[in-house]
């Protein structure tokens, strides 16, 4: 019986199929051309003109009379990070600030000590203030369940995710990320440059990046980028893409750029939405974005109405204390919601290294994509690929160079 039972069974199965298998076919067809239309809706094509080149390829003799931008270079520090920051400022006016001397703002969420002051001023050219941050900028909001918020942060230092386990460094990404524009002293500032200790720069930069700029009609400039942690993050996607439904937000090609389209059939994607980095169509953001320790930006741009906007909402969720959101991606998900393509620059042309990573200032001879040269030694990299930066100090060893996956990406949407 059993035997015979099952062999029944397996009939009708196969007449079930029989009869219903051009309504198989045709559903198995449509969903194949309607997840094809899905990926093509989010393909990002190259523009047919150059939207952003480099503002200069080779070194020019440097314009000091030539009048300065309203803007300020910034640096968040603390007094411990005295050595790394005047390491910092000395690479910087190596490579620039010693000949337009712009002047640098030092924020400190503590009192800065007589001995940070005095190393800093003697090593910047340019005027030198030293301020602090109000706690209305630097702490834990009235919305924050502390207790949540503590254990949510030995969870994620237990799961390895960098400085999670530290409320500062959750108070300074929400600082960077919602209040910097704001703080007193930037007020009068139309620009900014951020700095970090311990950073350096490898090329001679002889021209005002802040002129170009403004000349150019540019809102927001990067070197790096490379992917987040994605368990630092699992929500801010989903709920940046709730955001921008909400707002009506038109689609970018930049923001684009940062998607992963999937490729999973429309009932799949749905239950896809539910996974980290995604949003509700199923489509993984690829966790690209702008390494933001070194930007130079239109503050204008992180004043504006729409950006305010839409930081409130991402700060009232929670995520900055809840999860480990990063100032970096906030920046970037902004940028590629608010700015079209021609108002992003990539200072291809810049040299830079922030430990563990580095970019040079390289492209390929034959495509003109950023090379992988994690591999390669100082010397035997000048026959395949052109230098774009002025008297620029290639030193594999100084950091690992950043894989170049995230720039490529966002580069076909500009050039």
């Amino acid at each position: 019986m059993p035997t015979r039972s099952l062999r029944q069974r397996s009939r009708s199965i196969r007449r079930a199929l029989s009869t219903h298998f051009r309504a198989i076919v045709v559903l198995c067809v449509l969903f194949a051309f309607e997840t094809l239309y899905h990926v093509r809706s989010l393909r990002v094509d190259s523009p047919p003109t150059i939207l952003d080149a480099p503002f200069y390829t080779t070194c020019r003799e440097p314009n000091v009379d030539a009048p300065r931008s309203n803007a300020t270079i910034v640096m968040l520090a603390r007094n411990a990070d005295q050595e790394g920051a005047v390491a910092a400022v000395k690479s910087l006016e190596k490579r620039f600030n010693q000949w337009f001397h712009y002047p640098i703002i030092f924020l400190n969420d503590y009192k800065w000590d007589r001995s940070f002051i005095d190393a800093l001023t003697e090593v910047s050219s340019g005027e030198a203030q030293f301020e602090t941050i109000d706690s209305s900028m630097w702490g834990f909001p009235d919305w924050i369940d502390q207790n949540k918020a503590a254990r949510k942060m030995r969870s994620q230092e237990a799961k390895g995710l960098p400085y999670a386990g530290k409320a500062s460094y959750h108070h300074m990404c929400r600082f960077n990320s919602g209040f910097f524009y704001d703080h007193p002293a930037l007020k009068k500032y139309k620009w900014y440059w951020r700095i970090e200790p311990d950073v350096q720069y490898t090329c001679d930069i002889t021209y005002d990046p802040f002129v170009e700029m403004e000349k150019h009609g540019k809102k927001y400039g990067w070197v790096i980028d490379l992917w987040e942690w994605g368990e630092t993050a699992p929500t801010l996607y989903r709920k940046v893409t709730e955001w921008k439904e909400m707002r009506k937000i038109k689609t970018t090609s930049v923001w684009s750029a940062m998607l992963d389209a999937s490729t999973a059939p429309w009932p799949l994607r749905k239950i896809l939405a539910f996974s980290r980095n995604r949003n509700a169509n199923g489509d993984l953001w690829s966790l690209c974005h702008f390494w933001s320790n070194f930007e130079i930006a239109d503050l204008d741009f992180f004043r504006s109405d729409e950006y305010r906007d839409f930081f409130d909402f991402l700060d009232a969720d929670g995520g900055f204390y809840y999860e480990r959101w990063g100032d970096a991606p906030i920046h970037s998900l902004a940028a590629a919601l608010f700015l079209a393509p021609e108002e992003i620059h990539h200072f291809s042309d810049f040299g830079y290294a922030h430990p563990p990573f580095q970019y040079c200032p390289l492209v390929q001879k034959k495509t003109g994509d950023y090379p992988q040269l994690k591999d390669m030694t100082a010397g035997d990299w000048t026959d395949r690929f052109d230098t774009i930066g002025c008297r620029c100090d290639f030193d594999p060893r100084l950091a690992k160079v950043i894989d170049p996956t995230c720039m490529n990406k966002i580069r076909k949407v500009l050039a």
